[in-house]
C-alpha cells in the first residue's frame, strides 16, 4: 500500500492528485509543517515534519515524502514522474523521448518558474504583501516570470499540452508549479494559451477532488 506523508496544503497536494488520476489506493498520513505548529515538541502536538515518528521515516524533516511498499521517497516532482512510470498508462513516457521530455519540463518548472511563484506565495501567506517590500517582492517575482510565461505558451500553442498530444504526468507537474502565481492574473492574461491549459488541467476530476479535501483542512 502506498502511504502519503504530508497534508493537503503542501507540495503533498501533486501526489495526492496523481494518486487520484492513477485511481491508487493510498494511506494518507498528514504531517503538518513545523511553522504551523505552535511548539512542534509538545506532547500534544500534531505529527509534523520534526516528530520523531517522522524524521525516523524521512530524516531531512520534509513533506512530502512516500513510502511505497518499503521504498521510500522525497520531492514532489519526483516522485509523481515515479508513480507514474511505475504504473503505467497514458500518463507515463511512452517512449524513451516523451520520458525525457517530461524530465525536462518538470525540471525546468522547477528551477525556473517555481523560485520565483514561490516568492509571491510566502508574501501573500505571511500579509507581506501588504507591506512596500512585500509589495516590490511580488511585482519582482511576477517581472521574472514573464519570460517563462511566454516560452510556455509558445511551446503550448502546437499540441496544448507539455508532452505528446495528452494530459500526462508531466503536465500535472507543471500546472502544480503555475498554480502558485495564479494570483498574478496579468501573466495569464499575456499567455493566453498557459490560462486555457491550466483550467483544463484544474478541471480535471481528480483534481477537483484533491482541491475539496485540501479545502477542508485547517488553515
Amino acid at each position: 500500500m502506498l502511504s502519503i506523508y504530508g497534508v493537503y496544503r503542501s507540495r503533498a497536494s501533486r501526489n495526492y492528485w496523481l494518486a487520484g488520476e492513477l485511481g491508487l489506493p493510498f494511506v494518507s498520513v498528514p504531517v503538518v509543517q513545523t511553522r504551523r505548529v505552535d511548539d512542534p515538541h509538545a506532547a500534544d502536538a500534531p505529527l509534523n515534519t520534526q516528530s520523531p515518528e517522522f524524521l525516523a521515516v524521512n530524516p531531512t524533516g520534509l513533506i512530502p515524502c512516500i513510502d511505497d511498499g518499503g521504498f521510500v521517497m522525497t520531492e514532489s516532482l519526483a516522485i509523481n514522474l515515479y508513480l507514474a512510470r511505475k504504473h503505467g498508462g497514458p500518463l507515463s513516457g511512452q517512449t524513451v523521448t516523451e520520458e525525457a521530455e517530461m524530465l525536462q519540463w518538470t525540471m525546468w518548472a522547477a528551477t525556473e518558474v517555481e523560485p520565483h511563484a514561490v516568492k509571491i506565495i510566502l508574501a501573500l501567506d505571511t500579509n507581506a504583501a501588504e507591506s512596500e517590500a512585500g509589495r516590490l517582492t511580488i511585482r519582482g517575482a511576477a517581472k521574472a516570470l514573464k519570460t517563462c510565461f511566454r516560452r510556455f505558451d509558445q511551446h503550448l500553442a502546437a499540441t496544448g499540452h507539455v508532452v505528446g498530444d495528452r494530459f500526462t504526468v508531466a503536465d500535472l507537474n507543471v500546472a502544480e508549479v503555475f498554480r502558485y502565481a495564479m494570483s498574478q492574473p496579468q501573466l495569464f492574461d499575456a499567455a493566453p494559451n498557459v490560462k486555457a491549459w491550466l483550467e483544463r488541467c484544474q478541471a480535471r476530476p481528480a483534481f477537483r477532488a484533491m482541491m475539496e479535501t485540501r479545502a477542508k483542512e485547517l488553515e
